[in-house]
């Protein structure tokens, strides 16, 4: 397929980091790939492979490109909105936010223009349902996590993990006092490649998510995970199994540190059941056949 993707990103977040796994596992199947991003964007820097062309992300160029294309995927909401303008083109649109749709004339008017919709999780697919796209029109297309060799060697002496976004939803001043409460030490990370090489367990306290592919890379990286029971962070992991699942309570998360500091056999059976979970839901295979299904029906296959 030719396909024109578009992410109007001006940072390397989650969704962008989603972006460039999907345009590798694409061109590596063999499909033709274009890209639409902001001429300062991180993403445009990180496309070192062969096999994409970059071009600024403009209503020009959309209105150019959209037509030597058999879709266009648009990852983000202003990336929606060049779409649903410009393009004649099936329109594929993914929705990773966990906040409802608006329901503005025009918020309708744009819906309205996508073929089918790439929901990063059951949660959000939901909150597309309620603002009245029909079930049809929606995949649940999760993240997925790129192989590695470098993992974590645990211990429980390690510091704890957590992002280190000042943003109010992420949860950091519930962290902050539960680590007081836990005695624990933590380190707020900007590069969780690097940082989760030397930890003992993983913090993702957040009051609303998407899916949450901060958790996935540590599970695959030989991290226990305690994260928020909230949105679509719930379909990651099996509590208690895979990962430990605790309410927007500062005590509750203390108690959920104090158990994996306390208990290693406890911890390595939620890192071996953590890798376990995602090499069999959450790969570039899985990526890759779930958004290509997805194209196929907008294109009425």
């Amino acid at each position: 397929m030719r396909l024109l993707h578009i992410d109007t990103g001006r940072e390397m977040r989650g969704g962008q980091k989603q972006v460039l796994l999907l345009l590798k596992a694409l061109v590596g199947a063999g499909h033709d790939c274009a890209l639409l991003t902001p001429r300062e964007s991180p993403l445009r820097r990180e496309i070192a492979f062969s096999g994409v062309a970059v071009h600024d992300a403009t209503l020009f160029n959309v209105c150019k490109l959209a037509g030597a294309a058999d879709l266009v995927h648009a990852h983000d909401a202003k990336g929606h909105t060049l779409a649903a303008l410009a393009a004649r083109t099936p329109v594929v649109v993914s929705r990773r936010v966990a906040f409802p749709v608006g329901r503005s004339l025009a918020s309708r008017w744009k819906y309205s223009r996508a073929a089918r919709f790439a929901a990063v999780s059951r949660f959000v697919a939901e909150e597309l349902y309620r603002a009245g796209i029909a079930k049809k029109k929606v995949d649940v297309v999760y993240d997925a996590v790129e192989e590695t060799t470098v993992e974590n060697r645990w211990s429980a002496r390690a510091p704890a993990i957590a992002l280190a976004s000042r943003d109010p939803m992420k949860g950091r001043d519930l962290v902050e006092l539960a680590a007081k409460r836990a005695n624990t030490r933590v380190f707020f990370s900007e590069d969780l490649s690097r940082d989760l090489q030397n930890a003992s367990m993983f913090l993702y306290i957040t009051r609303s998510e998407g899916l949450g592919s901060a958790a996935l890379l540590a599970m695959r990286m030989g991290v226990p995970v305690v994260a928020s029971r909230v949105g679509g962070l719930t379909e990651i992991f099996e509590d208690g199994v895979s990962g430990i699942y605790v309410e927007n309570d500062s005590e509750q998360i203390a108690a959920a540190m104090r158990k994996l500091t306390a208990e290693p056999e406890f911890a390595c059976r939620l890192i071996r059941e953590g890798r376990k979970r995602v090499a069999d839901n959450f790969t570039m295979e899985h990526l890759l056949a779930a958004t290509v299904n997805c194209y196929t029906r907008a294109l009425g296959g």
